[in-house]
């Protein structure tokens, strides 16, 4: 047994990841000071070994590598070993990711890189096989041995490549702040096409889920009345939400899928995502109302409080894609399985979620998925819708007792600021869109949650585990936070929220800002120093914190009138839109922010005991250029200074860039006035 092992220094940290790794026989050192020093102590080169814990090759490489006696000695004898959890250190992770493929490889993990003793990277790889990985130690070993000076002007090299701007790199200069209808065109042009019209989704496989891509293209279509940009959408949504990406019985979505179809996942299921999948199918709900993405959301956020929310209302990271060692078998069924479980219903429940003797996975196992609406299938069926839900009900229910025996993937149960705060801002969406007050409770749990624990003094922390945060706030973190903290001010009007997430803007204006370049920096400048300090611009599975940032200067500005916010979001905007209108597949958050500064934003103001109900009954529309703002009484905030309810009865101001509708006490005549500004006669000057 392993635990038979004396451990090693992980045993101390609070990362599963790291702890998974604490009784190899490998000299494990965390990132830190120790380790660097011991390298220059020793003349020693370092291996930095980087990974997550839901990462199935990361847990490969360690079965075969890491837990290998002789292959430990190899890598004792020659290296100063440090293992990473690149979801607890994204800056480590982001300067050797990026050294690797400058290198010339294809990114990803586990990431294995090769350092001097000043942590300045000279080669580097992925997974690598015993024999391949033991050949490689010995090589680098002797080269380090007889051409030192090689590797160190190599490394030199790399680290000139890694103190590069990003901004360089894409090759951005100034440009100007102006946005187009003709460019917000041209954009939609360039990224459809690279839509799948078959099976949704951008390109071939594999395929992740992006939610800015289509929280970008609702926007698009809501602008232009474009009916691609929705069609796409909803062929997107509905197949992810069909696929075997999405746990059909216990919801939420996996990473990625393997095929262009959606139907086979990589099984490890990732706060981020989903938190983002909330919202995303939230918005999409309020433009189509179709029960399926209702549906989506329920179960997703259902999944999320039964599987990663803790006892204090943070939500963990991650489920492993493995139990048992064996991917994805917690979640897949054979055929006789099912027989034995629903008898003569059995032929119905494997039309449905077409399972078959044959299977669709490995070794006959079937990944659920469906491929047609419950009505179009009762139809077909010659059911009831009725009776086919109830069916359906208590097929999943019947499948989630099944699940419930097995053995559970693993849970990666630190929580991560930035995560939940994607999660948050999910639940506010949803709150929003569909008026559920367990939502606002999760929400508010949550909210407060973060600011209690991840939260001290003006600084936020990354990470947080039984009772201890322990690695200083990146932008994401700040980014993200202050972008949930709007978006729970505007669906509760509670200030509280709006003045937190204004002081920490203030915070990465004061640490992590550029004023050279007018981007943010990724790490607080009162953190750690590493061989480099990077910015991150560019929208992947998250979106950039820079793009983030920008989109929250855009909000916090109109809010608090401050004209200095609302100058540096349209700079920032400006430095990339080049890029944006080329690439906004790579940067839809960045195309998202495009969108509200095409027209003026609409600032509804809303004014009386009815404030709560008014916002709700608003919230049936999709009004995605909107600020909200309210109070049932007074309050100092500049869009509700002045402002009071006209003869005791709740009022609406709708504002554009501060020049306001004739107030309005109805929903209705409100929605008229957004949905039509430029037709509305009658205004009179900002108070």
């Amino acid at each position: 047994m392993a635990e038979d092992r004396k451990p090693n220094r992980l045993i101390h940290e609070s990362s599963p990841y790291l702890l998974q790794h604490a009784y190899n026989p490998v000299d494990w050192f965390p990132w830190g000071e120790e380790a660097l020093q011991k390298a220059k102590q020793e003349d020693k080169p370092i291996l930095v070994s980087i990974g997550y814990a839901a990462c199935h090759w990361c847990h490969v490489m360690e079965h075969q590598s890491f837990e290998h006696e002789k292959i430990a000695a190899v890598m004792n004898e020659h290296f100063v070993c440090i293992k990473v959890d690149r979801e607890e250190r994204p800056d480590v992770d982001a300067i050797y990711m990026d050294a690797l493929q400058a290198m010339g490889q294809n990114g990803g993990w586990p990431l294995n890189v090769f350092l001097n003793p000043d942590a300045k990277p000279f080669f580097g790889g992925t997974y690598f096989t015993p024999q391949q990985w033991t050949s490689l130690l010995l090589n680098i070993s002797e080269a380090y041995a007889k051409n030192r000076q090689e590797l160190y002007d190599t490394a030199e090299q790399f680290v000139a490549h890694l103190n590069r701007s990003e901004l360089e790199k894409y090759g951005l200069r100034e440009s100007k702040a102006e946005t187009s209808e003709e460019d917000f065109k041209l954009m939609f042009e360039n990224i459809s096409k690279r839509f799948d019209k078959k099976n949704g989704g951008l390109g071939t496989a594999p395929k992740f889920p992006m939610p800015t891509n289509y929280l970008y293209l609702l926007r698009h279509h809501h602008h232009t009345g474009d009916e691609a940009a929705l069609k796409h959408v909803n062929l997107t949504l509905r197949e992810m939400a069909y696929g075997g990406i999405y746990d059909q019985i216990g919801g939420g979505f996996s990473r990625y899928s393997v095929d262009a179809e959606w139907l086979v996942p990589h099984f490890e299921k990732m706060l981020y995502d989903n938190g983002q999948l909330i919202s995303l199918y939230s918005e999409a709900y309020q433009v189509t109302r179709d029960p399926l993405y209702k549906d989506v959301v329920y179960e997703t956020i259902a999944f999320a409080e039964r599987e990663l929310m803790s006892p204090e209302g943070g939500f963990y990271s991650s489920l492993d894609a493995d139990s048992e060692g064996v991917e994805g078998k917690f979640y897949v069924f054979t055929k006789d399985e099912l027989h034995d479980l629903f008898e003569h219903e059995e032929p119905l429940f494997s039309k449905y979620y077409h399972a078959t003797a044959a299977g669709n996975f490995e070794h006959g196992q079937n990944i659920l998925h469906r491929r047609i609406s419950d009505e179009n299938f009762a139809k077909e069926n010659e059911l009831e819708l009725e009776v086919l839900e109830e069916m359906v009900k208590t097929w999943k229910e019947k499948l989630m007792e099944v699940r419930a025996n097995r053995v559970r993937p693993g849970l990666d149960d630190k929580i991560l600021c930035s995560w939940n705060a994607l999660m948050l801002k999910g639940l506010a969406d949803a709150y929003y869109t569909f008026g559920n007050k367990h939502f606002l409770h999760l929400m508010l749990q949550n909210a407060n949650f973060l600011l209690q624990r991840l939260k001290q003094g003006d600084k936020l922390y990354h990470n947080y585990k039984k009772g201890t945060a322990t690695i200083d706030g990146f932008l994401e973190d700040y980014a993200l936070l202050i972008r949930a903290l709007i978006r729970v001010y505007e669906v509760t009007f509670d200030e509280k929220w709006l003045q937190e997430a204004k002081q920490l803007t203030d915070y990465t204006l004061s640490h992590f800002f550029d004023g050279q370049e007018g981007m943010f920096f990724f790490t607080d400048e009162s953190s750690e120093k590493l061989i480099a300090r990077k910015k991150e611009i560019m929208d992947n599975v998250m979106p950039s914190s820079n793009s983030v940032m920008a989109i929250n200067l855009h909000l916090l500005g109109l809010y608090f009138d401050q004209e200095q916010y609302l100058q540096l979001s349209d700079d920032m905007l400006a430095r990339v839109k080049p890029l944006v209108i080329q690439e906004p597949s790579h940067l839809s958050n960045w195309a998202i922010l495009y969108y509200h500064k095409l027209r003026p934003m609409a600032e509804v103001a809303i004014v009386g005991n009815q404030a709560p109900e008014m916002r709700s009954e608003l919230s049936v529309f999709y009004l995605p250029n909107m600020l909200l703002t309210g109070t049932e009484q007074t309050s100092a905030l500049p869009l509700l200074h002045d402002r009071t309810a006209i003869g005791g009865k709740t009022t609406v101001y709708v504002c554009y860039n501060k020049t306001c509708q004739l107030p309005v006490h109805t929903a209705a005549e409100a929605l008229k006035q957004l949905q039509d500004p430029a037709k509305q006669e009658s205004k009179f000057p900002s108070l």
